[in-house]
């Protein structure tokens, strides 16, 4: 009882936060214009716990309590703001304009930073691929927007969650880099529970101490800080025993629950949904409301030597940024807790990024979907307006809302049944129409006739690819995911028991409406162990082929362990494809049965050594 009346009361507060956010953003957090400028090389300090806002901030023993008066100035160069650890309600909303020289730093001390969303700045944001709560508001923990050459550093400090939250927000900002934070989720937003002993109608179950539940009238819940969803038909499935851990079919709706106390249950049933003794179950709400760390519209950003123990929502998300490099990212659960998830969905997603993308040295594990996804968006072309002007839609339900085209954009027409280009041109003006629908107005007069489910790229939000040193472990779905036209070269990673395909390269323009070709891509030197088949997936989801929809792929010197009768390749639609040199250990000593082609032209298969496991 005291539990449910504790949850109605969190429930009842956010709601009412929530409800008020607008005015906490009018009031609480002031844009540029309505901030004064800090005099510059000055330090600040805050400590939540020792703190007044009355003191005059740049003591050290007289520091500020809230982030209330850096949020109502504009940060300059040589400035520091020195944080200690203890209990936030409002948001690190941070304006700095630093130089490379003397740039702005925030400095988090050691310790636990509980950043609670009741008082948070609150935005709406379009996130690609976690759209379906559009106008919903999301919190931010930290936000830096509008800035220029900001270090956010520490040495140790553990960033903890309270409530649904972006952790970290980087916004319209150049040269910004966080480095040495710990994030974690004091109750994550997926719940985990081991099947401790099965008999033929019940299971014990044995609850992870950070899943907080209720059973009422037998139907199990899950609870969390400001949130509360009945146990649903998603789930996944980790194996202590093989290491590996795959999406599962549980339907707990036949199933009825009984607490037995200290996080121990017993579930009863007449026909076992899918419980296997000693086996951990993970479920969510599916909803996609939400992102770990967002970054949208920025350019030069580096995370490095960050510590990732669990995120909400679509990882860490990188939207129309140019210049990315994650560095030394750890995701993987706190060792001492128990859990074996670590991210809601993806881990790393980049959608209509430019120049330069970058992951070296990171070990990313315990996701409930892909490890790496680097996409763009097509749009389909909806109708001609004028011979130099069409409307464009965002057509997944998921994917919308953000500013895909920019003047000066170039861009390609794709016929969506092919998935190759039959027109290019410029932008000149982007017009939004709503959410949706866009109105492009091009530089050249564009072919008199399309088909209706032909699509536009921008093929100037197209990123180089390097991945390297980097481990990929713990992965339901895929490793890495890339699309695009620049560059792509993976090499010197370990892919330990992803459980679908360990690379996959597509593009489509009717399901996902992910872009788009690749050109030049470069697998070499990696390790592949126990992954799923085909290990290396080259899968355009075009219906006809015309021609080739990708081109001038390598796979050279890696090491595959195959399980069963796995493919080390299979490729669709490929012009120059060519697997060299590779050391493979299978069942299958036919290289023929490791391998298969569709409608592919130029390939080369040689050198390579097959021994048995």
């Amino acid at each position: 009882m005291y539990r449910l009346i504790l949850l109605i009361f969190i429930n009842t507060y956010l709601a009412t936060a929530v409800a008020c956010a607008k005015n906490i953003d009018a009031n609480q957090y002031l844009s540029s214009s309505g901030r004064t400028k800090s005099p510059g090389k000055t330090t600040y300090y805050i400590d939540p716990k020792k703190g007044n806002d009355r003191n005059p901030g740049t003591l050290q023993n007289r520091p500020w309590r809230t982030f209330d008066r850096v949020n109502r100035m504009v940060l300059q160069p040589g400035d520091k703001v020195i944080v200690s650890p203890g209990t936030f309600h409002r948001s690190l909303y941070l304006i700095a304009k630093g130089t490379a020289a003397k740039p702005v730093n925030i400095l988090f001390k050691p310790g636990r930073f509980d950043f609670y969303p009741d008082s948070a700045y609150k935005s709406a944001f379009h996130i690609s691929n976690t759209n379906d709560v559009p106008d919903g508001l999301k919190a931010i923990a930290l936000y830096v927007a509008g800035s220029k050459f900001v270090r956010v550093k520490g040495a140790g400090p553990k960033i903890m969650l309270r409530g649904k939250m972006i952790e970290s927000c980087i916004d319209h900002s150049e040269d910004v880099s966080i480095a040495g934070l710990s994030y974690d989720y004091y109750r994550p937003t997926v719940s985990e529970m081991k099947i401790t002993h099965l008999s033929v109608n019940t299971a014990e179950i044995a609850v992870n101490a950070s899943s907080a539940y209720s059973i009422k009238d037998s139907v199990l819940y899950w609870e969390g800080e400001g949130w509360r969803h009945e146990a649903g038909w998603y789930w996944q499935v980790y194996d202590p025993g093989t290491g590996y851990v795959e999406r599962t079919d549980l339907k707990p709706n036949s199933v009825k629950f009984s607490d037995r106390g200290k996080g121990m249950i017993t579930a009863h049933f007449k026909n076992n949904p899918g419980f296997a003794e000693g086996l951990i179950y993970q479920t969510r709400d599916v909803t996609r409301d939400c992102a770990g760390i967002f970054m949208q519209y920025s350019k030069n950003i580096r995370l490095k030597n960050i510590r990732i123990y669990f995120m909400h929502g679509m990882g860490v998300v990188s939207q129309y940024c140019e210049n990315v490099k994650m560095d030394s990212v750890v995701v993987r659960p706190e060792e001492t807790s128990g859990r074996t998830c670590a991210a809601w969905a993806d881990i790393l997603h980049f959608s209509g990024c430019s120049g330069k993308i970058e992951v070296a040295n990171c070990y990313l594990s315990g996701a409930n979907d892909d490890a790496i996804n680097v996409h763009g968006t097509h749009l389909r072309i909806m109708e001609g307006v004028s011979n130099k002007q069409i409307k464009v839609r965002f057509m997944h339900t998921q994917t919308y809302g953000f500013t895909a085209f920019l003047p000066g954009d170039s861009i390609e027409l794709v016929h969506a049944k092919t998935l190759n280009s039959f027109a290019e041109n410029v932008v000149l003006k982007a017009e939004r129409l709503n959410d949706k629908e866009i109105l492009l107005t091009l530089k050249d007069e564009i072919p008199d006739a399309f088909a209706t489910d032909d699509a536009v790229e921008n093929t100037t939000r197209t990123p180089r690819i390097w991945v390297h040193h980097t481990v990929i472990t713990r992965i339901p779905t895929r490793g890495i995911l890339a699309t695009t036209r620049r560059s792509i070269l993976l090499e010197n990673n370990l892919f330990d028991r992803v459980r679908w395909n360990a690379v996959l390269i597509e593009d489509d323009a009717e399901s996902w409406y992910e872009s788009g070709p690749v050109r030049n891509v470069l697998i070499r030197n990696n390790n592949f162990i126990g992954c799923g088949g085909p290990v290396i997936s080259v899968h355009p989801e075009n219906e006809i082929n015309d021609k080739p929809v990708h081109k001038n792929i390598t796979v050279i010197n890696n090491r595959f362990k195959l399980n069963g009768d796995s493919k080390v390749l299979y490729a669709k639609s490929t012009s120059g494809i060519q697997l060299i040199g590779n050391s493979i250990r299978s069942a299958t000593a036919d290289i023929n049965q490791l391998t298969e082609f569709k409608d592919c032209l130029n390939i080369k298969v040689a050198a390579n050594k097959i021994s048995k496991p």
